[in-house]
């Protein structure tokens, strides 16, 4: 019997719902252990994850025997469980439905882990509206800006 051999790098990024601020310093990092084992238990391989308080960046060697959607569900559905089981905050937490997802060469994983690595740096300079915008506009993907992110009215200075 023939194996099957692939290599496909998926950068996801999604949001806390309405945008808010939950995801704190202090247990960031718990979470994205907690992340990180879901993402293997499913034979992917996490290459790096980072994010803000408001979203999360997760970059993956994807193992195309378990579908993209499923991943994302669980990664939302069981981590939210994780943050309230272990009262993580005190607000109510949940992820905003959708997500991004896209994909990337070896030749530039790199540039990715840099990139997710150097989150704080990054929005010091911009948004995440504005980051999302570009990573759809760069990867020509069609969107209909009314079922983007609940992205609040915010200042310039968000």
């Amino acid at each position: 019997m023939a194996n099957s051999y692939t290599q496909i790098d998926i950068h996801l990024v999604f949001a806390v719902k309405g945008r808010q601020s939950l995801i704190k310093v202090e247990w960031k990092e718990v979470l994205y252990k907690y992340i990180t084992g879901v993402v293997q238990n499913h034979k992917h391989k996490m290459l790096q994850i980072n994010g803000m308080p408001d979203h999360i960046h997760i970059f993956i060697g994807y193992h195309p025997a378990h579908p993209l959607p499923d991943l994302v569900e669980e990664i939302k559905t069981s981590s939210n469980k994780f943050i309230k089981d272990n009262c993580l905050t005190p607000f109510k937490f949940a992820w905003q439905e959708g997500y991004g997802a896209f994909s990337y060469s070896k030749s530039q994983r790199e540039f990715v882990i840099n990139y997710i690595r150097n989150q704080e740096a990054h929005h010091q300079q911009r948004t995440f509206k504005e980051e999302y915008l570009e990573m759809l506009q760069k990867f020509e993907v069609d969107y209909n800006e009314k079922y983007l992110f609940d992205f609040l009215d915010m200042t310039q200075d968000e």
